[in-house]
């Protein structure tokens, strides 16, 4: 569920799973967004870790399961009203191979597919995604070798 007026910036994690030139997608079934087509994606919980929650998101909405390979995109989503900031999201992207699962929409997702990369840019899209369909374009966004994330912990430093 979204997170409305918060104190502090939301981190969500967004899964980019590529497979034989082809994105995949879901239909958000809640706000915000609600309705579009987006990657699958959600709020990091607390207690865990980034790529542990890009594999979760991927495969409660998608029933695909997936390798994360990590990060390729930061971005911010926020959204402001009369009554402040409604929404504030940074949402982390990570590089997820397709290693098994069945394709099926579940969780929030009302849909879930892939597309080419032009029939998607023809989709009902969030801003978030079609902004990075855009950074993948231009060739901004590095997949050959995305940044690796490390899970630290206090005893650590």
């Amino acid at each position: 569920m979204p997170v409305l007026y918060p104190k502090r910036p939301v981190v969500g994690v967004g899964s980019l799973v590529l497979d034989d030139g082809k994105i995949l997608l879901v239909k958000r079934g809640y706000p915000p967004n609600k309705g579009r087509w987006s990657i699958p994606g959600g709020h990091v919980e607390v207690g865990e870790g980034i790529l542990e929650a890009a594999k979760r998101e991927l495969e409660e909405e998608t029933g695909i399961i997936g390798k994360p390979l990590g990060v390729v995109n930061v971005d911010d989503a926020i959204t402001v009203d009369e009554k402040g900031v409604r929404y504030h999201y940074v949402l982390i992207t990570v590089l997820l191979k397709m290693i098994g699962g069945t394709l099926r929409p579940g969780g929030d997702a009302l849909d879930a597919a892939f597309f080419d990369i032009n029939e998607a840019e023809k989709l009902n899209l969030t801003d978030s995604v079609r902004g990075l369909l855009e950074k993948m374009k231009r060739g901004l966004l590095c997949l050959e070798r995305p940044i690796p994330v490390r899970k630290y912990s206090p005893g650590d430093y």
